[in-house]
């Protein structure tokens, strides 16, 4: 099973809000996932992060792939593979 870490869009039109969650590749955007491991919201400015960093190397460390955006928000928070 493939597993990637990324961003799950909540929110009402044009005022997105992100949960960064860990889910199955072959799953919806918003669909089923795994884990919720912290949130991201852009329409602050700046933009606003939280992640949980232990569950995040964990998941990290266990083969889940980042997205782009995800892997930038990691690099941000100061969370590297």
């Amino acid at each position: 099973m493939a597993v990637k870490i990324r961003l799950k869009r909540m929110g009402k039109k044009k005022a997105p809000f992100y949960r960064i969650v860990v889910a199955d590749a072959n799953s919806p955007r918003d669909g089923r996932f795994i884990e919720e491991i912290g949130t991201y919201d852009p329409n602050q400015d700046p933009s606003v992060f939280k992640v949980d960093e232990e569950a995040a190397k964990k998941w990290l460390h266990n083969g889940a792939q980042p997205t782009a955006v995800v892997g930038k928000i990691f690099k941000l928070a100061g969370i590297e593979k």
